[in-house]
């Protein structure tokens, strides 16, 4: 049954969160609950930002008592927007993000939670219970031994002091002067507030005035002394009043560790008729002031932070601030209230300078920001007028910095100074064993990440790859958009490569940065803020806007290059932080990397040196791969002047040539072959085959394909050429290499034959196919070249008849291996007899493909297939 209720409607602005926080705590405190006012205004702190912020309509809060329990009803009017769901177990979208957050709050604290949906909007109502008191017994313990019981001194002091309704102390009894040393006669009459040194225990969101007006409060606070020290105490006040109607409140105060003597048990689980209940709070200051159970990640811990304190100081604001490594700088961590999480990642200045962050090191109060605009950058432009900062400090280092702000000046003092910084002091190391612990993932992460991009680096030589690999590695990983620059010797900036985690964005990108100066190659080592993509696309965006409105100065009739969602949609993309990284490889800048952030973001330090890093390694690997493409080019410009130009035509001859060189990036290699006219109606032909494989080899090569065209035009006959040869090679003392050489003159006849004048000097011997199939030899084994000086070599002649087919092939055709067997001269022979009435560029294909079939790896010598063939005579 309900016994009171209460309601209000507030209007769809910032403040109104405030307003209605105010709302809730007075009506349940003037109801006697607060033991639920913690949970009751957080969750309507959540609601109505839903509402008004959020849906954008106005909130109408109804709070209803019940017996044992409260229920409050947050409605807005926007029953189209429908309640934001999320799947078990998985996290809200967004740290920054506040939509959604009240309803995971409400599963988490109320013991029974829904949304009922009407024409005209939607109410989000939770219901908290009270804790269950039985009848005559407030509380009891267990019995306990000795050992267990809480330690006091001998005689236990309490000490009873009453203030009137104005906070004047008019009763002060004996353990209250033993206590702190002031006599009664010295503080009766002055003001409770002036030996107080406040604050309460975090989380009730009151001061001083406001628990001396509750009708029961109890907690932790400082007393001064006669001396002016501050002795930690705990109290229990409770608010009666006399015979006559007047207000006054007792407080009864021991000292903080002798609490057990007035400290009220806290509230166990409350069970729900739905079957579910929720754990009681952690006497813990930090768990009271964060909640149960805390946030196990860094950012949603600090986001439940700036949203604890904005609550407990009904701020319009807040935000968290945390150190970077050299504490000389802090970074924007998490914050509520202000537009786009203000710059997450943004870093200000500690230390004396332009633009520092002055509240960073003690706590300070701000009555109006518009008397000193610089004193806490981040809120400016944000209409924040007050603003409290304290220090999260750990082991006496600053390790970030706590404000609440408000819309209205005057708000704070140091009442409320010395409050949030008792709460700071609570989570501060909380915070940074959790930053810490946030900063050793990502240095593991880094080191991760660092050696994948050297294995990925290290695997080409590639110059486009490797930019490619460049900016793959960074988006989305490090940045949402970069652009690689190259520079050639005493070259302007060139703009190589441009991705985003977009892909639709990166030809509006390209074309911005076009249009963008380059960036200076500047060698100096770290990141540097580029401010020329960000202005330029603001730029564009804005002339876009005005097209759109038809207030452009374009020529009339012309169109613009990008219709104006293109050009908005590329100025968000590029609108945030923007840094360039040097690329220095050899003392040398070779280029830049340029990252960027969209609008509203920037970098974290962590990022950037993890940036810097992988730029000195992409450095490193574009330059190797500059050099290998230029020794790559001049290699294979010198290989290419070592093969024969196009086979000339040989009348009445067909003739076809396959020619593979073994490893990678060789064009020429230890075999050879030439077709040359020598004079009219004869052409030399020859096939080789140089000891080895590579350059060395090819180098012999390459003196054997001119010595054998200079001295076969001299007019010398095969003998004479192979023994000036010989000689040639020996002459080379011990850079020389023996060689395989079937070197021989082609002279077509009259009749549709060709005659054939060979000499085989240790080569395997070549073959002849007849029409009828038949495989024969063609010529006689002779000693190679290159290893005796004093050779007899017998030139042989043969007759091709139409029809027929001479093969010439090296030993990487014959000496074709997988395991124990071989192709050998038998198995080419019979694949040749498979080629009769088959052209010689269809028998060189043939041998070519059972060459590599023969095995299941690739062929890994040199090889060289020469095929020649008369054709056969047309039939009359």
């Amino acid at each position: 049954m309900i016994t009171a209720r209460a309601a209000a409607t507030f209007e769809p602005v910032g403040r109104s969160v405030a307003v209605a926080r105010a709302f809730v705590r007075d009506t349940l405190h003037g109801w006697g609950f607060a033991d639920v006012v913690d949970d009751a205004v957080v969750l309507t702190s959540e609601l109505v930002t839903n509402a008004v912020i959020h849906a954008g309509t106005a909130a109408d809060v109804t709070c209803l008592r019940y017996d044992t329990a409260v229920r409050v009803e947050v409605a807005d009017h926007y029953p189209e927007r429908e309640v934001p769901l999320q799947s078990r177990g998985r996290q809200f979208r967004d740290s920054d993000n506040e939509g959604g957050r009240g309803l995971m709050l409400c599963a988490a604290l109320a013991n029974r939670w829904g949304v009922e949906y009407t024409p005209a909007g939607k109410d989000v109502w939770f219901q908290l219970d009270l804790p269950e008191r039985p009848a005559g017994t407030r509380s009891a313990g267990p019995v306990l031994p000795t050992a267990e019981l809480p330690v006091a001194d001998e005689r236990v002091r309490v000490a009873v002091v009453q203030v009137d309704a104005d906070g004047v102390i008019t009763r002060w009894n004996d353990d209250a002067a033993d206590l702190f040393g002031h006599a009664a006669a010295d503080i009766v009459g002055k003001s409770l507030a002036d030996v107080t040194a406040w604050p309460q225990t975090p989380g009730t969101g009151i001061g001083l005035a406001e628990a001396l007006r509750l009708s029961r409060w109890e907690g932790t606070y400082g007393l001064r002394d006669a001396d002016g020290r501050v002795l930690p105490v705990y109290g229990s006040h409770l608010r009666v009043r006399d015979s006559a109607g007047a207000p006054s409140t007792v407080c009864l105060l021991v000292r903080a560790e002798e609490r057990a003597v007035l400290q009220t048990p806290s509230r166990g689980p409350a069970g729900s008729d739905g079957g579910a209940s929720r754990q009681g709070k952690s006497a813990d200051a930090f768990e009271v002031f964060i909640g149960s159970p805390a946030p196990d990640d860094l950012d949603g811990l600090l986001q439940r932070t700036v949203e604890r304190a904005r609550d407990m100081l009904d701020g319009d604001a807040a935000y968290l601030l945390l150190a970077t490594d050299d504490e000389t700088e802090l970074e924007v961590r998490a914050s509520t209230g202000l537009p786009s999480a203000r710059q997450r990642f943004a870093r200000v200045p500690v230390e004396a300078g332009t633009g520092r962050y002055g509240s960073a090191r003690m706590p300070a109060v701000h009555e109006d920001l518009t008397a000193a605009p610089g004193a806490v950058p981040l809120l400016s432009g944000t209409g924040m007028r007050s603003v409290v900062t304290v220090p999260l400090k750990v082991e006496g280092r600053l390790t970030g910095s706590l404000g609440v702000a408000a819309e209205a000046p005057g708000r704070y003092s140091n009442q409320e100074a010395l409050r949030l910084q008792f709460a700071a002091d609570r989570i501060a190391l909380a915070v940074e064993s959790a930053r810490l612990t946030e900063l050793e993932r990502l240095r593991r992460g880094s080191l991760s990440f660092l050696v994948e991009a050297s294995d990925l680096l290290a695997g080409t030589l590639e110059r486009d790859q490797t930019l490619a690999l460049m900016a793959q590695m960074t988006v989305p990983t490090l940045a949402s958009w970069c652009a690689v620059y190259t520079m050639a010797e005493q070259a302007e900036p060139e703009l190589a490569f441009v991705l985003h985690e977009d892909e639709d964005r990166i030809d509006g990108i390209k074309a911005l940065l076009s249009q963008v100066r380059p960036p200076d190659p500047d060698p100096t080592p770290g990141a540097r803020i580029w401010t020329a993509p960000s202005d330029a696309a603001h730029s564009s965006a804005l002339r876009a806007s005005l097209r759109s409105l038809g207030v452009g100065n374009g020529p009339s009739g012309a169109r613009p290059a990008s219709t104006p969602g293109i050009v908005l949609a590329t100025a968000a993309a590029v609108g945030g932080e923007t840094v360039v990284l040097p690329l220095v490889a050899r003392n040398r800048v070779i280029g830049m990397l340029t990252l960027g952030k969209p609008t509203d973001e920037r970098f974290r330090q962590e990022i950037l040196e993890l940036a810097e890093d992988l730029s000195r390694r992409a450095a490193l690997a574009l330059d190797n791969a500059r050099l290998y493409s230029e020794r790559t080019a001049i290699s294979q410009a010198l290989q290419r002047s070592l093969l024969p130009p196009e086979l000339p035509s040989v009348p009445g001859v067909e003739v076809e040539v396959v020619y593979r060189a073994a490893g990678e990036g060789n064009e020429v290699g230890g075999d050879f072959y030439d077709l040359f006219p020598i004079r009219d109606g004869c052409w030399g032909f020859a096939i080789g085959d140089v000891c080895g494989t590579g350059p060395e080899a090819a180098a012999v090569t390459g003196l054997a394909r001119h010595a054998l065209r200079l001295l076969a035009r001299e007019g010398f006959g095969g003998p004479a050429v192979l023994e000036r040869l010989n000689a040639a090679i020996l002459d080379e003392g011990a850079r020389s290499r023996f060689l395989t050489l079937l070197y021989g003159e082609l002279w077509p006849q009259q009749d549709g034959s060709a005659v054939l004048r060979m000499v085989c000097a240790g080569h395997p011997l070549p073959l002849r196919l007849r029409p009828d199939g038949t495989v024969e030899p063609a010529a006689d084994p002779q000693p190679l070249l290159g290893v005796m000086e004093d050779l007899e070599l017998v030139e042989q002649s043969i007759t091709l008849d139409p029809g027929d087919v001479m093969l010439c092939v090296t030993d990487g055709v014959t000496e074709r291996r997988e395991g124990s067997r071989m192709l050998g001269d038998d198995g080419l022979a019979d694949v040749l007899a498979t080629c009769t009435g088959l052209t010689a560029g269809a028998v060189a294909a043939r041998i070519q493909r059972a060459v590599e079939r023969f095995a299941s790896d690739a062929p890994s010598d040199d090889m060289a297939i020469l095929a020649m063939r008369v054709p056969e005579l047309p039939k009359d």
